[in-house]
């Protein structure tokens, strides 16, 4: 059976291996100087119309959220997350062991608390304590829900009179563009956003993160950072020809699409089977079932466990670039039976 467990356990697109391929007998300069970076490079600032950000490429989302977070901060400086960021929750606090304390506020659907937030930045004035200096957001969340264009400027304002810099985990980022709730552009992204970053690990590439600095008063030097952290690749010509092929059409956003539209076929599928799902935005489905159902179909299709209660338990599905309409029938006759 299909496993649901996450979006990343298949190896990548076939387009990005057949560009491996293609220029497998290519030399290439290291450290991402290739040609295929800079193509790259420039294909991100075209579509997020950042013609003057620098853009890196790393290799993970927690490798770039640490990198970053670690760059842009004083020692005395601390970031504001809602409690289900995954800087909060699943990077076995490598924020913190840079020496940066993280202070979070409520999750309203994933989403950050506005008001909490002003109340933190308010409260952290005395010099004793951190000094709030990085608003970070993921867009799609933790749980598959994004953010409309009125809350992202809301947020950068906020940021901006009480400057703070504003950071969007982009791990997910295709599957919130190509939502259909989405009112949030490209280019409305780079608008708000500091610094930003698209993932490829969950969305089609064997690894990498395209890490978009906006704000040119952070971009001198971060070069260093990155080798600083162990991130800066030799043979990083890989991760060029893998955004350059999956940027020079609309494959990126496809692969998301796809993700996306198996999502809400199972969301369908379990409507029509009496379930009732969390309302699915992106590529994430949430179930809460009986605990009993809950162990059948995680031990059937790969589910992660992601929360468990007295008497049930919430599944999480998710889809992929690879997800076809046949796995979510097979989800849907298997629930017929045994549900």
């Amino acid at each position: 059976m299909h496993k649901f467990r996450n979006d990343y356990s298949e190896i990548a697109h076939e387009e990005v291996l057949k560009a491996l391929i293609k220029y497998q007998d290519e030399q290439n300069v290291g450290y991402g100087l290739d040609p295929h970076t800079k193509r790259a490079e420039e294909l991100v600032k075209k579509i997020f119309d950042a013609p003057t950000a620098d853009v890196h490429f790393l290799m993970g989302g927690t490798q770039t959220n640490m990198t970053f977070i670690s760059y842009v901060l004083k020692d005395y400086e601390a970031v504001v997350c809602a409690s289900s960021g995954h800087i909060n929750v699943h990077e076995a606090g490598s924020i913190e062991a840079t020496g940066h304390k993280i202070l979070y506020t409520k999750a309203i659907n994933g989403k950050i608390d506005l008001e909490e937030l002003e109340k933190i930045i308010i409260k952290h004035q005395d010099e004793h304590m951190v000094k709030p200096r990085l608003v970070y957001i993921s867009n799609s969340t933790e749980t598959g829900t994004i953010y409309q264009r009125s809350e992202l400027e809301k947020i950068s304002k906020i940021c901006k009179d009480h400057n703070l810099l504003l950071f969007i985990d982009g791990a997910r980022l295709a599957c919130a563009l190509v939502s259909s709730a989405n009112d949030v552009k490209a280019s409305d992204i780079a608008k708000y956003a500091d610094a930003f970053y698209l993932g490829g690990t969950k969305n089609g590439l064997l690894f990498g993160e395209a890490l978009v600095i906006v704000n040119k008063d952070l971009q001198n030097d971060f070069r260093r950072q990155i080798k600083n952290k162990g991130g800066l690749l030799a043979k990083g010509f890989i991760s060029g020809i893998q955004f350059e092929t999956i940027l020079e059409d609309d494959l990126y956003l496809n692969m998301a699409a796809n993700a996306n539209n198996c999502a809400k076929a199972l969301y369908d599928k379990l409507v029509k089977l009496g379930f009732n799902p969390d309302p699915v935005y992106t590529n994430q489905v949430f179930l809460e079932v009986d605990s009993t159902l809950a162990n059948k179909i995680i031990e059937s299709f790969g589910c992660e466990e992601w929360d468990v209660k007295d008497k049930t338990t919430v599944v999480r599905f998710v889809t992929s670039f690879k997800t076809k309409l046949e796995d979510v029938d097979e989800v849907y006759n298997y629930l017929l039976n045994n549900k």
